[in-house]
């Protein structure tokens, strides 16, 4: 019996690609495996039979067996100029382009036509998505595609905002096909296999790599310390202590691994008053806390660095540039976000309810030198709701 799976918007992104929609250059879609690349095509698909009935769609999904004879460039051009139509918009949708070697001779050549709208997206072994972009660079709109954010999910899952969905959100992260598995036992399986296809199939097999236990307590340690600042040679010292052969230039290709493979994103951080970056020192976060928990489990007393690493996640969804603040003598900001030339700042806490977090965390915004909002999120209701024009906001409310 074959799988119908119903196509659930994803305004967050149309809203994004809507204006470039009809016009010529070329859509470029980027993200980790699974996260909805594909269902994003079709949502444009369905957007231009909508709003231009007369238009040429052209879908191909280099994955499907019904596109097997495309063997390479040639033949991928062969496909597309076939289906080409005059006097009409032709919208082309290449699914996993990656899998044509010198595809981005094809796509520039198309890309020629003003009468051709041209979108791809590809991630796997063969060559990561952020390779697709850079091989179109001049050309090309770039939008990294995010697995569902906590209001996505609720939509996805058709529920309401509560404790327990959230704990499920930040248990089982936002990978858009866990809603065609209603039983959450299954939910752990599939993300195991997306966790595996992702780490070991584009990295291990993508980069030839000999030494898997290196690169398996490489992501056992980011896993374990989201929202940890510490730098490659602190992880090698951990490494070598566990008996596994490392050194700081080997931690940082193999952590260039993981990032490119969207695996986890890196925030630096960012001196407030001096608006420089420091040259050591950063902080990870999974793109999906489902796959981070897939690597080294779901425990209570992680609570504290998963809502971090939400409220990371929040922010990078929304278009922000995301940094961690510094101040004078040290003092740490949980976030600095940037987008459109203006700043908001934002600490996250389990709790303000005793006076000495409290002061950490009010005290910390109240010395940034600027006006920009500031927010502080916590676990659950804190009060007073404002405090010297600071926010406070339940995590809930703010991922919503």
């Amino acid at each position: 019996m074959k799988e119908t799976q119903k196509i659930i918007e994803r305004p967050l992104y149309m809203d994004r690609l809507r204006p470039f929609i009809g016009k010529n250059i070329i859509k470029v879609l980027t993200g980790q495996r699974r996260v909805g690349k594909s269902y994003i095509l079709k949502s444009v698909a369905r957007h231009v039979q909508e709003t231009d009935p007369e238009a040429n769609i052209i879908s191909i999904d280099l994955e499907n067996f019904a596109f097997s004879h495309i063997k390479d460039a040639q033949g991928l051009y062969d496909e597309i100029a076939t289906r080409l139509k005059e006097g009409v918009k032709n919208y082309i949708l290449i699914d996993e382009v990656q899998e044509i070697a010198e595809f981005e001779r094809v796509v520039r050549s198309l890309n020629q036509d003003a009468a051709n709208d041209i979108y791809v997206t590809g991630s796997n072994s063969a060559m990561l998505s952020s390779e697709i972009a850079s091989k179109l660079a001049g050309r090309s709109f770039e939008m990294q595609i995010h697995p569902l954010s906590y209001d996505e999910y609720l939509t996805f899952h058709n529920t309401e905002d509560s404790d327990s969905a959230l704990i499920d959100y930040l248990t089982y992260g936002g990978l858009p096909y866990l809603v065609n598995l209603p039983l959450h036992s299954t939910w752990n399986e599939y993300i195991a296999g997306v966790t595996d296809a992702v780490v070991y199939r584009d990295i291990v097999t993508r980069h030839s790599l000999r030494n898997n236990d290196f690169l398996q307590r490489l992501l056992l340690f980011l896993a374990d310390n989201i929202g940890q600042i510490f730098t490659a040679k602190k992880i090698a010292d951990y490494l070598k202590s566990q008996r596994i052969s490392s050194s700081v230039g080997s931690v940082q290709t193999y952590a260039g691994y993981v990032e490119e493979a969207f695996i986890v994103n890196k925030s630096r951080r960012w001196e407030i008053e001096g608006k420089r970056f420091f040259e050591i020192g950063e902080k990870y976060f999974f793109e999906d806390l489902g796959i981070r928990n897939s690597i080294v489990g779901f425990r209570p007393h992680d609570l504290s660095g998963l809502m971090e690493n939400a409220v990371y996640n929040h922010l990078r969804s929304r278009g922000y540039k995301v940094m961690t603040g510094v101040l004078s003598g040290g003092r740490e900001i949980d976030f600095v976000a940037e987008k459109d030339g203006e700043n908001l700042y934002v600490q996250v806490a389990m709790t303000v309810a005793d006076k000495s977090t409290a002061e950490r965390e009010y005290g910390n915004l109240t010395l940034i030198p600027d006006n920009y909002e500031k927010i502080v999120v916590t676990y659950r209701d804190s009060f007073p709701n404002t405090m010297q024009g600071i926010r406070t906001m339940t995590l809930r409310e703010f991922l919503k």
